[in-house]
This record gives structure tokens, C-alpha cells and sequence, in this order.
């Protein structure tokens, strides 16, 4: 069929200059009349809205679903009960984005009750050292912690427990008590550069300190039963 290009001037330039469906739509929310401040406000109010073809959703006042992104974001085996900031960068790694997602992220966590619980159970002297531990070689940093008490068996009722914190390699021994002299006479192979234990009064005591202090030991101090 051959092609025919004796269009009138006058019918491609109305084609050309065709109203837009979406005219109507402009002029009544945009009326040539409104103020600048009108105008600004249209667009402000436009980012609680979303089109979804054909239907436009509006955030809702209860923000249920935003609770319930929080909540599998931050509560859930997923989340971690992490902080505000790495709850709101998880929510956007899955794909959601609300205007106030960092606050709403902050008021979140600032109310979920075991986060509570644990923040006003742990004080800044109960935290594991916030310094890294840059020794490197076998041997140089050992965790140590007693277990027990046991039932008592040939007089031993406790069990003394040192970790290589390099190699994982264990130590165990037996021992009647767990007082500090069980402990400054643990030592198997040679003079470590770091200990970490808990408060315990059989680390943490005048005697062990100044052994400590003596050979150039750091004593790093962890939460209990964290060596």
C-alpha cells in the first residue's frame, strides 16, 4: 500500500497540538490562579500518594504496614534488634521507602521493650572492649572463666577454662576452689600478652593485678559467662 504524504499542513498541525488526557486533571489542581504556596504545597502533599495503575493509594494515619516492616526488620529472627540506623538501611535494602523512615526507625526501636530491657540491664563497664585486640600470634591472648559448681568429685568441684583465642585451643583442669591463686598458677605456655575474663574477684582482685601488671599482661574485661 503506498505510503500518502499529502496531509493538509492545517490536520498535522492539529494533531501535533492535540490536548493531553491528563489536561483536565492539571487545570483543576493546578489552576492558572493558584499561588506559588499553593502550587509548593500540591507537591509536598504528592509523595504520601503512589500510582499504582489505575487506583491511587494514600498512606494510611495508623502506618500498620510501615509498623509491620519495622517490626519484621528490626524484631523478627531476621532483624537482630539492631539499632535505628541499620533498621531503617535493612528496610530500604527490601525495597521499602516511606519520607520518615529513619524516624519512625528511631521511635521503633526507642519502644520495643526488650531493647529496653537490655540497654537498662547493660551499662557502658559491662561492654566487651570496644578497642581491637591486635595481637595475632598462638598463644598471646587467652580467655579465661571458671565453671561450676559441680557435685564434688575426689574434693574437685570446680573446673578452670582458658581458650586460645587464635588457635580455639582448649585447657581444662580441675580444681577445688575458685579463688586467684588457682589462677595465677594456670599458666602452661609462657607469659600471654592479653587476658580476658570477666569481673569475677578471681580475676579481678589486687593479687592478680599486680601479677598482671608484673609481666605486661593487658586485662581486657568481658560480660559474664562471655569470656
Amino acid at each position: 500500500m503506498p505510503i500518502r504524504d499529502d496531509f493538509p499542513d492545517e490536520q498535522l498541525l492539529r494533531m501535533d497540538t492535540s490536548t493531553p488526557w491528563f489536561a483536565d486533571i492539571c487545570n483543576f489542581i493546578f489552576p492558572p490562579e493558584a499561588s506559588r504556596l499553593y502550587k509548593e504545597k500540591i507537591k509536598s502533599d504528592a509523595k504520601y500518594y503512589i500510582w499504582d495503575d489505575p487506583y491511587v493509594w494514600k498512606c494510611g494515619s495508623d502506618h500498620i504496614i510501615r509498623s509491620s516492616v519495622l517490626y519484621f526488620s528490626h524484631a523478627t529472627a531476621g532483624g537482630g534488634h539492631h539499632g535505628s540506623t541499620r533498621t531503617a538501611r535493612k528496610v530500604l535494602d527490601c525495597g521499602f521507602y516511606w519520607p520518615t523512615i529513619f524516624r519512625d526507625a528511631h521511635h521503633f526501636v526507642s519502644t520495643c521493650e526488650q531493647c529496653q530491657r537490655a540497654g537498662t540491664a547493660m551499662s557502658r563497664q559491662h561492654e566487651m572492649p570496644q578497642q581491637p585486640i591486635l595481637f595475632c600470634e598462638v598463644f598471646d591472648v587467652w580467655g579465661i572463666d571458671f565453671m561450676g559448681l559441680f557435685p564434688i568429685s575426689n574434693g574437685y568441684s570446680y573446673i578452670l577454662l582458658a581458650v586460645d583465642y587464635m588457635s580455639r585451643w582448649v585447657e581444662a583442669v580441675a580444681t577445688k576452689t575458685n579463688d586467684s591463686k588457682i589462677v595465677m598458677n594456670f599458666l602452661k605456655f609462657g607469659v600471654p600478652k592479653a587476658l580476658i575474663s570477666d569481673q569475677g574477684s578471681h580475676f579481678c582482685n589486687q593479687a592478680m593485678s599486680s601479677l598482671l601488671e608484673k609481666y605486661g599482661v593487658a586485662h581486657r574485661i568481658a560480660t559474664a559467662y562471655h569470656p
